[in-house]
């Protein structure tokens, strides 16, 4: 673990890089967790986190899937859905300083009990249905682009010189 104040110089200076995981119920219904945590405290938001510094991103799945959801199966089928930015105007601190994500986002299947996840980034867990978390403002737009087609993702990013 970092030093806090080593910690906030790199989120003040540099992009993070995470993995969001899109939880779908075999109705279709999306997990969402109510966050704890600046940024984005107070809102809904889908399960993820951090990459850590020396984690390859097949470890950083299989943790997160454990950390956030409960499951240890490391090769759980998976859909990428695609790279997405989030920018946010705070931080985890209370000093002023932005936050840039840089994510990878997954989809999955869940099948288990949310009675039972984690309550250290969300406080709640609830099923929404698509038009539901569209149109609920205390959902996040970060978690609305995921499913909005104007807001697609980086899928293949193409240089031209």
């Amino acid at each position: 673990m970092l030093p806090l104040e080593t910690f906030k110089k790199i989120i003040a200076s540099t992009p993070l890089i995470s993995i969001d995981l899109i939880v779908k119920n075999k109705l279709g219904q999306v997990l969402l967790g109510k966050r704890n945590n600046r940024p984005a405290k107070g809102f809904w938001f889908v399960p993820g986190g951090r990459i850590l510094k020396d984690e390859t991103f097949k470890k950083a799945y299989a943790r997160l899937l454990n950390e956030e959801l409960g499951i240890l199966n490391k090769n759980k089928a998976v859909k990428f859905i695609g790279n997405y930015q989030h920018f946010y105007q705070d931080n985890f601190s209370t000093e002023n300083f932005t936050t840039h994500y840089v994510v990878m986002a997954y989809e999955i299947n869940f099948v288990g009990d949310i009675s039972q996840l984690s309550q250290e980034q969300h406080n709640k867990y609830r099923w929404f249905e698509l038009d539901q978390l569209l149109n609920d403002e205390k959902v996040h737009k970060h978690t609305k682009w995921y499913f909005q087609p104007n807001k697609q993702a980086d899928k293949k990013i193409v240089i031209r010189s």
